[in-house]
């Protein structure tokens, strides 16, 4: 209870300071219209004025629930003014280069552990890798695909796994090395096999070690997907409709989807919580 009263308290913190930056920063149309029209108004005036406004600067709260209540709720799933129908596009392409991205990043970890030559020659590449903005390389990674056949959702989900890789990739390796010597070592006195040891040690003591990086590299793969929707002319997907958004001054269209995307991203990691809770009370390691 205690916990949902300083959650409840932070978020009616954070609407009060959020009214109170809309309405300064939505004021200053509400005083040029009112000098063109040679009228002088008050905060009285200036404030009810700026809550409804049809292209504020900052959108009120309450103008974005709004907008999201009718481009889910009122509109069909079917339809390109759906929010639904946006973030499908979205998730899929971010499911996809998730699954990707986790993949490869296993793959990976498994190899820098158990052999030096590639911890010694991949891993810094890996890190490397991350230094390069992606907003840079994310058409060159579209055009790549593009040139050799590859568009749409899969271009997209490479970018997802590009950025979902590297945490999986982190957290792996820390997690396959994190059993002591003491139980190596006695894993070689029951003379275990390489596989023995990978199986019943370091993979079920990388397990609280791959679900922290699985709630990251979801989250990121979102952002790769919506990234890798933007220098495509997608005409779907939570990036697409950002930008019809700002192509056509209409902010609250950018702000349900940016809301959209925090709503899926939170489903999502709260989705692999509840499965990390399961797989680690099954195997033991649940605190």
């Amino acid at each position: 209870m205690r916990n949902i009263l300083s959650i409840a308290t932070i978020c009616a913190a954070l609407v009060a300071v959020w009214y109170v930056g809309a309405v300064f920063l939505n004021a200053k149309w509400e005083r040029d219209q009112a000098a063109r029209a040679g009228v002088e108004i008050g905060w009285a005036e200036i404030v009810p004025a700026t809550m409804s406004q049809q292209r504020p600067v900052l959108p009120a709260p309450h103008q974005v629930a709004v907008e999201i209540w009718q481009t889910t709720v009122d509109k069909r799933i079917t339809s390109k003014r759906s929010l639904v129908y946006h973030g499908w596009i979205t998730l899929s392409a971010t499911l996809l280069g998730f699954a990707m991205g986790v993949a490869l990043g296993t793959l990976l970890a498994v190899g820098i552990v158990h052999n030096r030559a590639m911890d010694l020659s991949v891993m810094p590449w890996v890190i490397s890798s991350q230094t390069v903005p992606i907003l840079a390389i994310a058409p060159m990674i579209i055009v790549v695909l593009y040139n050799i056949g590859i568009s749409g959702l899969i271009a997209k989900a490479a970018i997802s796994a590009y950025l979902s890789f590297f945490p999986v990739v982190v957290g792996m390796v820390k997690g396959l090395r994190s059993p002591d010597g003491m139980q190596l070592d006695l894993m070689r006195t029951y003379n275990a096999s390489a596989w023995q040891v990978f199986w019943k040690l370091r993979w079920p003591s990388s397990l609280p070690f791959l679900f922290a990086s699985l709630k990251i590299a979801i989250a990121i793969a979102l952002v790769g997907a919506i990234i890798g929707e933007l220098p495509t002319g997608s005409q779907g997907g939570f990036g697409a409709r950002m930008l019809n958004g700002s192509y056509y001054g209409q902010v609250l269209i950018i702000w349900s989807a940016l809301f959209g995307a925090a709503i899926c991203a939170g489903l999502m990691v709260g989705t692999i919580g509840l499965v990390q809770r399961a797989v680690l009370a099954r195997a033991g390691l649940a605190r």
